[in-house]
């Protein structure tokens, strides 16, 4: 019978003290022997079938992970473009509530609209800082930077007191932390971090009724039916949310359809309270050290201030992590054992 353990350790070799999930995820066999695979379909002249119904197998786990209906998942290359096609949405001079220094994704297509009133609060306070007027509350589940873990349900009730909408970024934590993505108007993650996928998909996750989103970035594979949308303008856009889609990037889904099975395979509580283990035990050793890392309680991702210059001396030790605004970030997910807890804080040691 198989375990978390045999699982994992069938799927994973690091050749490193990896410990950098929140940059990229390392990718499982299953998913590198799938994109070799695929590149040999187009290198040899064969049909690429498979690599479309890999792209829907891949929508149908994002789906099942977020707890929605598959026709409520987009398919497209990154958080930055689902965000913009949300600012686009907005009225001139609509109020978009933020978290102060979130992931530039997040944020920046609602600056450069130009006519938007973008408000920044610290993360603690975003649900008390929704107001009657606010349009939108825009956040990440769990802060990039030092991993604090955003109170949505506290955001959700804000939102709808004020009837504000809320848009929520789950790529710091979509794959180990439950997502609810039902809860929210739209929500968003990309697929190389803690999904375990390669480069070049994010999903997006709209309300039935499409939440008031223009298509504005459709392509023939926004048709609902595609292979009948290649020339003149769409006549008929998906009566799905796959109206949003972008061109898919077949490589990508072909890999990152093996690494969502993995993900369900194990089950997201069973990676949670493993990632959330190692986490805990490297807070517990830092005190030992005499460091204090950010308060992120809860969270696989643990922020160390004044540690950050020392990442070129741990990647030559052959221990990969982050330096974010001179914070060492470490990163712990299920490929990850309490050996390499214990080096990396060995090394911090000396």
């Amino acid at each position: 019978m198989e375990t978390f353990e045999s699982l994992v350790r069938a799927e994973f070799a690091p050749k490193s003290t990896y410990l950098n999930t929140a940059s990229n995820g390392l990718l499982p066999a299953r998913t590198v022997a799938a994109l070799q695979e695929a590149a040999l379909l187009r290198a040899e002249g064969r049909p690429l079938t498979s690599l479309y119904e890999d792209v829907e197998a891949s929508r149908a786990a994002y789906a099942r992970l977020a707890g929605v209906p598959v026709t409520r998942v987009a398919a497209g290359a990154s958080v930055a473009a689902h965000t913009g096609l949300i600012a686009a949405s907005l009225p001139a001079g609509a109020e978009v509530l933020t978290a102060e220094d979130d992931f530039t994704s997040v944020l920046n297509p609602f600056h450069i609209r130009g006519d938007l009133k973008v408000r920044a609060v610290p993360l603690e306070r975003i649900a008390e800082a929704v107001r009657p007027g606010t349009a939108l509350v825009a956040v990440s589940a769990a802060q990039s930077a030092d991993g604090r873990i955003a109170d949505l349900p506290a955001l959700r009730e804000a939102a709808r007191t004020h009837g504000a909408r809320t848009y929520v970024d789950f790529s710091q934590s979509a794959g180990w932390l439950p997502m609810d993505a039902d809860a929210h108007d739209y929500s968003a993650a990309v697929s190389f971090k803690w999904l375990l996928g390669p480069h070049g998909a994010a999903f997006l996750v709209v309300p039935e009724d499409f939440g008031g989103l223009t298509p504005v970035l459709s392509g023939w594979v926004a048709g609902e039916v595609p292979s009948d949308s290649c020339y003149g303008p769409v006549a008929e856009l998906a009566h799905s949310a796959r109206r949003f889609d972008l061109s898919h990037a077949l490589f990508t889904y072909a890999g990152l359809r093996r690494s969502l099975d993995l993900i369900e395979e194990l089950g997201v509580a069973a990676v949670q309270a493993h990632d959330l283990a190692l986490a805990d035990r490297f807070r517990a050793g830092l005190a030992a050290l005499g460091h204090e890392p950010v308060p992120a309680p809860g969270s696989a991702i643990v922020s160390v201030p004044g540690l950050g210059a020392r990442q070129p001396e741990l990647s030559r030790a052959g221990i990969e992590v982050s330096d974010r605004a001179g914070n060492l970030r470490a990163a712990f997910h299920l490929f990850n054992t309490t050996a390499d807890v214990d080096r990396l804080l060995d090394v911090l040691s000396g």
